[in-house]
């Protein structure tokens, strides 16, 4: 009988240790650990911990120790939201773009990172799957988690429903702290709170058709964006103020086409041009993605490049050099963007100045993809 008891005394025992530990040691089966369970295990009150972890009031190393030795034990994690509310924590980046699968945003994206990890911030990437309701969302929800800036990337329509979203943005952002940065898109009306970071899209397309009109080239096939949007209908105006430039007439608006940045749509009206027998001897593709498909459609119908077509590209993603033969195109320095998107937006926190919008230059690499004809 005196065993039993004995017995029963330990359990009992084991089980009122267990039910201590299970009070201040919480692990990931129960609740995450509060500054409460903290201020517990140190033996010391929640204010003294505060004051600890805040590191703004003077405390002994004694004191300190415990606390530190308490947060460790406890797997404690600081509440972020609080920390950014006092201003004690650096805001994340957040990186808000249509899909983050296309190689030219991919690389926009890992300039924002680089330069947002080297001044020691975190940075975000959501992506809107072109839905402005989704933009909008995932921008008052960057509001609410204080990010430092938020930039948006990816071409839009410049109509009054644009300049208005972007308005709202940008001053919400602003009395939030946080800062609107706009990289690819259309500039907002002047006065606004916003950093704008663009690049010769107009120039850019300009280098290209006049390789192609500079290398005899007269009946150039333009496979643009679609048609509203600004960084197309810019590519389109430098096609078009090459040809006046060189003197040079659009011989049959065929030769003009617009639709989406994608390798099908560049197949598909490259082989509807030669099936419609229009007559070109280049094509000036205003993506890579796009030259892609024109290239496809191009070795289907047998035609050879450059020794029968040439063409030329539009970004310099890295696969243009690896195609047969290697791509001629306009260089975008997308990183750049990326990293002067997040250098300006945390380093300038006034209202729009000259300095707010920055315009990078675009370059043309000429590689293999171009044949020189005798002038026609």
């Amino acid at each position: 009988m005196t065993d039993s008891v004995n017995h029963q005394a330990v359990d009992s025992a084991t089980k009122t240790s267990k039910g201590k530990r299970g009070k201040s040691r919480r692990g990931p089966a129960d609740r995450p650990s509060t500054i409460t369970d903290v201020a517990r295990e140190a033996g010391v009150s929640v204010a003294t911990v505060s004051r600890t972890l805040a590191g703004n009031y003077p405390v002994s190393e004694e004191t300190r120790a415990r606390v530190m030795a308490a947060v460790k034990s406890l797997h404690y994690v600081v509440n972020v939201h609080a920390k950014a509310l006092s201003g004690r924590v650096a805001g994340p980046v957040a990186l808000v773009i249509k899909d983050i699968t296309g190689p030219s945003l991919a690389h926009v994206a890992a300039g924002v990172e680089q330069e947002a990890a080297s001044l020691g911030r975190l940075s975000l990437v959501c992506a809107t799957h072109d839905d402005s309701a989704r933009e909008n969302d995932l921008v008052q929800l960057m509001r609410e988690q204080h990010a430092a800036a938020v930039v948006l990337v990816g071409s839009a329509a410049p109509d009054e429903s644009y300049q208005r979203r972007m308005s709202e943005y940008a001053r919400a952002l602003d009395a939030a702290g946080s800062r609107l940065v706009l990289v690819g898109r259309p500039a907002p009306a002047p006065g606004l709170p916003v950093t704008v970071v663009d690049y010769d899209n107009r120039g850019g397309a300009f280098q290209a058709t006049s390789h192609l009109l500079a290398s005899g080239h007269r009946s150039v096939l333009f496979l643009g964006g679609e048609a509203g949007l600004n960084s197309p209908d810019e590519r389109r105006a430098g096609y078009l103020d090459a040809l006046r430039a060189h003197g040079v007439a659009l011989r049959a608006e065929a030769l003009d086409t617009q639709g989406p940045y994608t390798r099908v749509s560049g197949y598909a009206r490259t082989r509807d041009a030669l099936r419609n027998g229009v007559e070109f001897t280049a094509v000036f593709a205003a993506s890579d993605m796009v030259a892609l498909g024109a290239l496809a459609a191009l070795r289907e119908a047998g035609r050879s490049v450059p020794d029968d077509v040439s063409v030329v590209g539009f970004d310099d993603v890295p696969f243009a050099t690896d195609l047969t033969p290697a791509l001629t195109t306009i260089r975008v320095p997308y990183e750049e963007l990326g990293r002067t998107a997040v250098r300006l937006a945390l380093t300038r926190r006034d209202a729009m100045s000259d300095d707010d919008r920055v315009v990078l230059g675009t370059q043309l690499i000429i590689r293999k993809s171009v044949r020189r004809l005798a002038w026609q």
